[in-house]
């Protein structure tokens, strides 16, 4: 099951990292689990933004949850917690778009402030829309698609060619096969046919 618990926008000042705002999806946890599980969420996040130098990437597993991590040169971070079948790749192209909307709706001197002080909306949307990784990312759906197509079109010549007495039949038939290329299929398929049989 694919699944998008947390994600966060931070500010690194130095060595302390401090939230700015967050959102998060508790709804597969037990109804007194959830402000226990928000709590680590958050200060995972802010452990990981820590531990993780100005313009690097961080992807940590810590049991059945993955917690990416970017952050900027500008010391601006986000952190997404994820189940571990989410996409490495939609998660961090997920953490590029936040922080980039982010910066350019927030100056930077309101990054300093209280912690969770900003009323960043966008989140709560992202973390909706990005439930579903391959419906959000478009190369994701992409790839998907054409995985689907290869799959139709493999099992369409499979089934061309489990018809082996059919085919036969349109061979002999055809009118735009010469006698040389029929005579030449007959041998092949005699051919074929003794090594399946071994």
């Amino acid at each position: 099951m694919v699944k998008l618990f947390h994600l966060a926008v931070l500010y690194r000042h130095h060595s302390k990292a401090v939230s700015l705002c967050s959102a998060s999806d508790l709804t597969t946890f037990g109804y007194f689990q959830r402000n226990s599980v928000q709590e680590f969420m958050n200060f995972s996040s802010q452990i990981l933004v820590e531990r993780c130098h100005p313009a690097s990437r961080m992807s940590v597993k810590e049991q059945a949850y993955m917690c990416h991590v970017y952050v900027r040169a500008d010391s601006l971070a986000a952190a997404l917690i994820s189940d571990q079948e989410y996409p490495q790749r939609v998660a961090h192209t997920l953490l590029n778009k936040i922080l980039e909307e982010f910066s350019n709706k927030f100056p930077p001197t309101s990054w300093t402030g209280e912690p969770n002080s900003i009323a960043f909306p966008v989140l709560d949307k992202y973390l909706m829309d990005y439930q579903n990784p391959q419906e959000a990312d478009s190369l994701t759906k992409i790839h998907n698609e054409l995985d689907e197509t290869k799959i139709v079109l493999h099992n369409t010549l499979q089934a061309v060619l489990e018809r082996g007495e059919k085919l036969d039949d349109l061979v002999v038939k055809s009118e735009q096969l010469s006698v040389q290329s029929k005579a030449f299929y007959k041998t092949a398929r005699k051919t074929n046919s003794c090594c399946v049989i071994l």
